[in-house]
């Protein structure tokens, strides 16, 4: 069947405004199908079809929120990306790896274990059998993780994870991150990309950091950006046949209305 239409942004209409463990494998080619026209309105519920939903858009657009909500929702898997990188820079941060050469990055990034739990409701992750969902969230984990993350070898080791975690999962999984549409499951069947403007962005990521200043927080999202969009592996970057959905005047309930209206289109195959 055909594929989405390239390049579509979806916009809520009027009337919807109201309302793992570490495993090994690559995940299989899956075919896409046509969606309905640009909107996010209710569908008829069919049998729930397995489904791979890749969610990707810069931070302070509702990634990680949606992704986890859409997912409990409609029974599916979870797994934030993000956080993998995070762990993997905690782990080179807590062995005194030097962030600024590369070429020591590369040498171990294939040493730390680390295993992500899929329960949208509550996920984990551990690195050698420690839980570091809490430390991986520090400011200076977050400081570091471009550069660790822009190493070919660290995304190689975590792309091989992701596709692993995705291929077994059963009932289906959205993966939320950068470059999953484009890079790690480019063959999802499904493929969202949250956008927002950097105000909006910027007034969300200080609320969730208390206390935090307004201006540096938006100077700091830009400056991610720049860098996840520039790396010459897997940058940050929208796939030609994502929809496209702009959070910046959406609530959060709308935006998981949105997605969750768009996931169930796929299943019922419209």
């Amino acid at each position: 069947m055909a594929r989405p239409p390239r390049g579509r942004i979806v916009r809520l209409s009027e009337g919807s405004r109201g309302a793992g463990n570490l495993v090994r494998g690559v995940s299989a080619p899956r075919t896409h199908h046509s969606t309905a026209p640009g909107r996010c309105s209710p569908v008829e519920n069919g049998a729930a079809q397995p489904v791979i939903v890749a969610i990707d858009g810069p931070s302070g657009t509702g990634k990680s929120s949606t992704s986890k909500a859409v997912a409990a929702q409609l029974g599916l898997s979870y797994l934030d990306t993000g956080a993998q990188y995070r762990a993997i820079t905690w782990w080179m941060v807590t062995n005194g790896i030097d962030i600024q050469d590369p070429s020591a990055i590369a040498a171990v990034a294939g040493k730390p274990e680390i295993v992500s739990g899929t329960d949208p409701k509550d996920p984990t992750i551990t690195v050698d059998g420690t839980d570091v969902a809490g430390p991986i969230r520090g400011q200076d984990v977050t400081s570091k993780v471009s550069a660790v993350s822009a190493v070919p070898e660290v995304r190689s080791r975590i792309t091989e994870l992701q596709r692993s975690i995705a291929a077994s999962a059963v009932t289906g999984i959205v993966v939320e991150g950068r470059d999953i549409g484009t890079t790690v499951l480019p063959d999802a069947d499904l493929k969202i990309f949250l956008t927002a403007s950097a105000e909006a962005r910027a007034a969300r990521r200080s609320g969730e950091l208390k206390g935090a200043d307004l201006h540096t927080t938006r100077e700091a999202l830009v400056q991610r950006d720049a860098a996840d969009s520039s790396r010459k592996t897997s940058p940050l970057a929208k796939a030609g046949d994502a929809v496209e959905v702009d959070t910046t005047e959406l609530t959060l309930t709308q935006v998981i209305e949105c997605v969750v209206t768009l996931v169930e289109e796929k299943r019922a195959g419209k």
